[in-house]
């Protein structure tokens, strides 16, 4: 199949551009940076989301995972959700499309991060139900997936401070975080394999938010 990933030069888009392209699919990538991803099958082009007239035009897209996202900025709402809104708009409602997901966050569920942030990542929630509303008419599944803490070099900030790494630990049941090998799993089974479950926003967060809702972030102010 041929699928669309935003944001796919690092981090998740990077590790489910790799992941769907050693189970034998066509991927396009979406990003305002390069990608080092060196594969026949893997199509790179380099544009803005937040700017519609940038983005390519693509035939036949089966699958897309808006994966690309910025945190803590004053484009968070732009990018993030009006972007997203962008790229689906584009390419997701023809006879070809399978599956889309979005990349939400546990913060949309908690509200326990940077204002513009978790309105962004809540926006797109509500947005995923009425984009699954649309699609149902093409038998396409859309859901959106709300993670907690992922270990990608983003996140370095907290991963490499003792202090606030045993802060957060001390707020996670299962006292670990997300691989990004965990996500891209997690990413393929709900575009490739899922067949059924629509409209839906699943929370993977080793039980911080729903049992804590504590967000640990240095020089962060409630």
């Amino acid at each position: 199949m041929n699928i669309l990933i935003t944001g796919s030069s690092s981090g998740i888009g990077k590790s489910c551009a790799i992941k769907y392209l050693n189970e034998g699919h066509i991927v396009y990538g979406l990003d305002v940076k390069e990608a080092n991803i060196s594969h026949p099958n893997y199509h790179h082009f380099i544009c803005d989301i937040k700017n519609k007239e940038s983005l390519p035009n693509l035939d036949n897209i089966n699958i897309i995972f808006n994966n690309a996202g910025i945190q803590n900025s004053s484009d968070d709402i732009d990018n993030n959700l009006k972007g997203t809104i962008n790229v689906t708009e584009k390419y997701a409602f023809t006879d070809n499309i399978k599956s889309i997901l979005f990349n939400a966050s546990a913060s949309a569920r908690s509200g326990q991060e940077f204002p513009l942030y978790v309105a962004s990542k809540a926006g797109i929630v509500g947005y995923m139900k009425n984009v699954a509303i649309r699609c149902a008419k093409y038998n396409a599944t859309v859901n959106s997936i709300s993670l907690g803490g992922v270990l990608t070099d983003s996140n370095n900030l907290v991963m490499n401070d003792k202090k606030l790494w045993a802060d957060i630990m001390n707020v996670t049941p299962l006292k670990k975080w997300m691989t990004l090998e965990e996500v891209s799993n997690w990413v393929y089974f709900l575009t490739v394999i899922n067949r059924s479950m629509s409209g839906q926003d699943l929370l993977i967060d080793n039980g911080e938010a729903d049992l804590n809702s504590t967000f640990v972030w240095p020089d962060y102010n409630n």
